[in-house]
């Protein structure tokens, strides 16, 4: 490959803050004015929101009392959800950093989502085996933050009697991801090495899929509208990408169901990301440090991104498309400019003495 046919290359920005391994990253849907946020999970017990473009710190939820394993944010970008390992899951305004619900558990949270468009739900699971729903609407916080009084607000315990179950009795494992599809009936879970499909209205798992191995990541990859095109990877709709064994596994369609992909690859897989309208896709190497970058549409390794110091266990892509970032064991958070030109803190491309 000629230097001009060589993908350029840039400097990542590393976010540093947390003490323990990162476990999971998400971004917000795009806000007004192309602004959004990401959202860490750490074993640190203490989830971080960041300025999406930038990775500044913006705030950090303090009040969980174990290790934190997933973080997202409400499609309106107004709170953030967090699962742990203190039985609880958590939900948080993002302006003030207030606990509004916390969701009760017998176990282990180790998954979280919300609706792919409604922020008034929540689906968990974790050690328990259960998918649950909590509908965060049947009762509001009381009290209202001021600026002489930021702790106004009365937390609302939501015991699981009152979620409600679906697929009762269905998984044999720890469900570590969980998936809304576009089309709000339908909801996935990763649990062992299977892949579920469940009918939100009867509340029946109606699709099974196991894949090579235990599944490592499983995330729907989505542009905001304004970016979205007919030509990108799943012609415009949300792509499910999943990492199991040394294979990536991609599915689109409304319902997330529709296969459109399985590439093997020479190494096994921790987490991947996909870059749908780059047509590109980003791995997390399994065991090993690396990032890999290759191509959609032949499964060519078009880059390796060198930097972490351990294990790559979450990648994610900005709404825009235009960054991407991968947490880390090592506590850290790179994230890397997928665009040409100036875009957040990037002034350019990178000379040979960093960015210029």
């Amino acid at each position: 490959m000629s230097d001009a046919a060589a993908p350029r290359q840039y400097v990542p920005l590393t976010c540093h803050g947390h003490s323990r391994p990162v476990t999971h990253l998400s971004f917000s849907p795009l806000e007004k004015e192309d602004v959004y946020y990401m959202i860490s999970a750490c074993k640190d017990g203490n989830p971080m929101l960041r300025d999406g473009q930038t990775g500044d710190w913006i705030g950090t939820f303090l009040g969980h009392k174990g290790a934190v394993w997933q973080a997202r944010l409400s499609p309106d970008a107004t709170t953030a959800a967090t699962a742990s390992a203190d039985f609880t899951a958590k939900v948080w305004d993002t302006h003030t950093g207030e606990l509004l619900y916390v969701l009760q558990h017998d176990h282990i949270v180790r998954a979280i989502a919300y609706p792919f468009e409604q922020s008034g739900m929540l689906a968990t699971g974790g050690n328990e085996k259960k998918l649950r729903i909590f509908d965060l609407q049947d009762e509001k916080p009381s009290g209202s933050p001021t600026s002489t009084d930021p702790s106004a607000v009365t937390p609302v315990t939501i015991e699981t009697s009152r979620a409600f179950e679906i697929g009762e009795g269905v998984h044999n494992d720890v469900i570590k991801f969980i998936v809304w599809a576009k089309d709000p009936s339908v909801i996935i879970t990763a649990s062992g090495d299977t892949l579920r499909w469940f009918d939100l209205p009867s509340r029946r798992c109606i699709r099974e899929v196991r894949l090579e191995a235990e599944i490592k990541s499983c995330e729907l990859v989505a542009l905001a509208p304004a970016y979205s095109e007919p030509t990108d990877v799943g012609g415009g709709l949300p792509v499910l990408a999943v990492a199991a064994g040394k294979t990536a596994y991609f599915w689109g369609g409304a319902r997330a169901e529709d296969e459109l992909k399985q590439i093997k690859l020479p190494h096994g897989i921790a987490s991947v990301g996909l870059d749908l309208k780059g047509r590109k896709f980003v791995v997390g190497e399994d065991s090993g440090t690396w990032a890999h970058v290759y191509r959609w549409d032949d499964g060519t390794e078009l880059d390796v991104h060198k930097g972490h110091h351990g294990p790559i266990w979450s990648i994610a892509f900005s709404p825009d498309g235009n960054l991407y970032a991968t947490g880390s064991e090592d506590g850290t958070i790179k994230m890397w400019k997928n665009c040409e030109g100036f875009y957040g803190l990037w002034r350019g491309g990178v000379s040979g003495n960093g960015t210029d």
